[in-house]
């Protein structure tokens, strides 16, 4: 996407880290926003930051992306304000620290919902509008470092980040088989300074059971320790949003961060690709070829 000027993004997990940094790059190229998130109070405060930053117009939405029900409303709420959707970032996520035998089944069931099947929710809304309007759009789908590599003591969290990348994989070849007139990108952020860490703040009614004594025991208590570590000590969160818009400008796939784990990448395909502009193409031939 080469012309942001007027076109339409909607975005979620937009009320802290980087859904709110997106907004801003989306506002300083004068785009109509659709900023998404569960936490309406602090959703409201991007509305004049993005005026000020130049947005030509915005709206909040309140919504648990993990519901299908609520996704359909965001999306009907866009289109009756906008009439259209040029730009799709499915940014929301949450973490559970925590062995995943030992995490509870809500805990699971809450990453699921909310890390993967909100990109299924949103995309198969947003893709058939998308193909109706004609014209060049693009779908960034926020997955993480933790969708190309694995570790120990995160099991959910990064099922569900490997279950987002091969999503976006995979609709990116049904959409070239298509034709149709839309790149799909995958963020792959390493430890960054988000707000990723304070997700229990986001935790809905339906995945809280405070009596279980899971969320009192010394496993929980280290996880959480752990995880405001990591990301206390990630990088810093600026100018990880002009990242992105650079790669949306230039349709590339995988956007990653982190230098160190480029190599990961280059395991996973065979073929060693530039981090800069990583493309499909490459992949395919790499794949194709055995290398």
């Amino acid at each position: 996407m080469k012309d942001f000027k007027g076109k339409v993004a909607l975005i979620t997990g937009a009320a802290y880290g980087f859904g709110k940094e997106f907004v801003k790059q989306a506002a300083q190229r004068q785009m109509k926003i659709a900023a998404v998130d569960i936490i309406g109070d602090e959703l409201e405060k991007v509305i004049p930051l993005a005026q000020e930053l130049g947005a030509e117009e915005i709206i909040t939405i309140q919504a648990d992306v993990g519901i299908y029900e609520e996704t359909e409303k965001v999306v009907a709420a866009v289109m009756e304000k906008f009439g259209a959707i040029d730009l799709l970032m499915n940014n929301a996520g949450v973490a559970v620290p925590g062995n995943g035998i030992n995490l509870p089944l809500r805990d699971w069931e809450w990453i699921v919902q909310t890390n993967f099947m909100s990109h299924i929710y949103f995309m198969r809304q947003v893709i058939p509008i998308m193909i109706k309007q004609d014209r060049h759009c693009n779908i960034m789908n926020t997955c993480s470092i933790a969708g190309i590599i694995n570790f120990t003591g995160m099991a959910p969290y990064f099922s569900t980040k490997h279950a987002a990348v091969a999503l976006s994989e995979c609709v990116n070849y049904e959409l070239q088989a298509l034709g149709a007139d839309i790149a799909m990108g995958v963020f792959c952020p390493g430890y960054v300074q988000t707000h990723l860490d304070h997700s229990e703040e986001y935790r809905p009614e339906r995945f809280k059971d405070e009596s279980d004594p899971y969320y009192q025991s010394e496993e929980f208590a280290k996880g959480q320790a752990s995880a405001k570590y990591v990301i206390e000590t990630g990088l810093p969160l600026e100018g990880f949003g002009e990242t992105v818009f650079k790669a949306i400008e230039e349709d590339q796939f995988y956007v990653l961060t982190h230098p160190q784990y480029d190599g990961f990448l280059q395991l996973q395909t065979g073929e060693k690709l530039k981090r800069s502009n990583p493309n499909l193409a490459q992949l395919i031939e790499a794949i194709k070829g055995g290398k």
